[in-house]
């Protein structure tokens, strides 16, 4: 198969699957009529602040892509390219695109509360206390990685090549000035009546000439560590910081960065038109790793990812100006992410010619060798900007993941049932909901992770991730249940997604008790043994939370 029609085929059914299904969910669950949204009915100026499309589209995307759409495809390429083309296109389309759409419109519909919130007014005050802890843990173990990956990109090491110097001190000059014009941007689109179109043309400007400066002087040489410390201080602040100063403007910053990215990767196909083919030169029979449940929890981010819910319901659904923008947004933005997966599958096939090792490696280098084999002489400047704009990705989810977790550590200790709220608790409620606390314990957990070996149980995430996205489609139909819309298009993907789930974690349960009765196992195998039993134990308990739930809806039904 040819990349670039492999391309143009994916487009098509995504664009038509944004159209015509976006539309029916749109006409099933009436959005639209429930304006004015909760960023303009309890706006704060702190985290219920209402963006322009474009601007809450950028932080949207930038969110929710992070790393995942990248590392995802690469690691599930062993598969062959035709498994992760399906799943990434019809998983986006029914999957995906429904479990993002249907968090933020019951986030709005429920005052911009998160889906534990949701899963407390539509299951029960239990469901929802497990839900929270396991999404904070995941948040946690997200904060590790993302400060790590973040803080390698930025680092440099004694004993590291020239090469590595240079691009690691550019990447972290550029996004320590990326940071500074978010913060000028951010005062000048809120404190000036400066158009849409003038702000937009004055921020690409600044972009292009921070790349510039950056690209040439760049004296901060700091170690990984050091990068680890300064980027736990970075998030705390950024975590609670007003949304509309920092957090806005540099995610639609962020965002050109990104779609500058996607139209490189475009012109690269269009320009190498890569064979496929070369990824089936890979056993699809992986030893331990059998494409059923692994296809499915390690291309998270391209089909549907549960931290998407976290970030819908956190804090997009508190800054939408319109019900109608949630469509584009929320589902638009999950296909697009989408079409990042199938353009990286074609980098994966094109980097394959230079035998190119590693995630960062493999997407920039094999788009940046599509463009140079063609134009040469680009190499070297679209792989720096490559890998800062994968930078980006990462940097733009973590303060997010450390915004949403300081959301469900504030929550887990507020009876909603009984009127509490942040600003009315006392005692030492009062004390763990303070922002700056609940962000700092968040913050200190996530880094002391990151620089202790989080990768030892990484695995946990694919399938941690995806037990998100089944209790996140769980909480959304609940909802449409109880207040008499149709739920099966989300009732049919929560149970694959359950069923995917306990198949991954029993598989990588019973491998992990393999590696321990081998003997000389560190700490790794033994947690992710654990935890991935609890995981289980989670997933039935809340599965069993929902069957209860969707038998007394059709009881109810019955009997009206």
């Amino acid at each position: 198969m040819n990349g670039l029609v492999l391309l143009i085929i994916s487009v098509a059914l995504l664009l038509c699957g944004y159209v015509f299904y976006g539309r029916y969910l749109c006409k099933q669950w009436g959005v639209g009529e429930g304006d004015p949204t909760p960023a303009h009915s309890m706006e704060d100026g702190v985290d219920y602040v209402p963006a322009k499309a474009p601007v809450l589209m950028g932080h949207h995307f930038s969110s929710i892509a992070g790393a995942g759409p990248i590392t995802g495809p690469i690691q599930a390429a062993v598969f062959g390219w035709l498994p992760c083309v399906l799943w990434i296109i019809i998983g986006g389309i029914f999957f995906g695109g429904v479990h993002d759409f249907g968090s933020l419109f019951a986030s709005v519909r429920h005052g911009g509360k998160s889906i534990g919130e949701v899963i407390n007014d539509n299951m029960s005050k239990r469901a929802k206390r497990l839900f929270i802890v396991f999404a904070y843990l995941t948040l946690i173990l997200v904060i590790a990685a993302f400060a790590s990956i973040v803080a390698g990109t930025f680092g440099v090491e004694k004993d590291a090549a020239p090469a590595v110097v240079e691009a690691n001190s550019r990447v972290a000059m550029v996004s320590i000035l990326f940071i500074v014009i978010a913060v000028c941007y951010g005062l000048l689109m809120n404190r000036t009546s400066m158009s849409m179109g003038v702000s937009t043309i004055v921020g690409i400007a600044a972009i292009v000439a921070i790349i510039a400066v950056g690209m040439f002087w760049h004296p901060i040489m700091l170690t990984g560590k050091t990068w680890m410390y300064l980027i736990g201080v970075y998030i705390v602040v950024a975590s609670v910081a007003p949304v509309w100063i920092l957090l806005q403007p540099r995610d639609f910053l962020s965002s050109f960065l990104l779609y500058a990215m996607l139209a490189l990767a475009f012109i690269g196909v269009v320009l190498a038109r890569p064979s496929m083919s070369t990824m089936d030169t890979i056993n699809v029979a992986v030893p331990g790793k059998p494409i059923f449940p692994v296809l499915f929890t390690t291309i998270a981010c391209g089909a549907i990812s549960g931290f998407h819910s976290l970030v819908s319901s956190g804090t997009t659904s508190k800054q939408l100006d319109k019900e109608i923008h949630a469509k584009p947004i929320a589902y638009g933005g999950m296909l697009l992410e989408c079409v990042l997966a199938v353009l990286t599958l074609c980098a994966v096939a094109y980097a394959k010619k230079y035998d190119l090792q590693g995630a960062t490696n493999i997407f920039g280098g094999g788009i940046a060798h599509m463009i140079d084999d063609s134009i040469p002489g680009t190499f070297n400047v679209l792989n720096t900007l490559l890998i800062l704009t994968y930078s980006a990705f990462c940097l733009t989810s973590l303060d997010t993941a450390t915004r949403l977790a300081r959301f469900m550590f504030q929550e887990f200790w507020i009876d909603d049932n009984a009127g509490e709220t942040v600003h009315n608790v006392t005692g030492y409620k009062k004390v763990l909901t303070n922002p700056w606390v609940a962000t700092i314990i968040t913050v200190v957990l996530g880094i002391v992770l990151g620089m202790n070996g989080y990768a030892k149980i990484w695995a946990l995430f694919g399938s941690a991730n995806q037990l998100l996205a089944a209790l996140a489609l769980m909480a959304v139909a609940a909802w449409l249940g109880n207040i008499g819309k149709k739920k099966l298009n989300l009732i049919i993907p929560m149970i694959f997604m359950l069923i995917v789930t306990i198949a991954s974690l029993v598989i990588n349960t019973i491998n992990q008790f393999k590696a321990i009765a081998a003997g000389g196992a560190d700490w790794g195998p033994w947690v992710q043994a654990i935890v991935g039993i609890l995981l289980i134990v989670l997933a039935v308990i809340l599965a069993v939370e929902g069957v209860q739930t969707f038998t007394k809806q059709s009881k109810q039904k019955a009997q009206a």
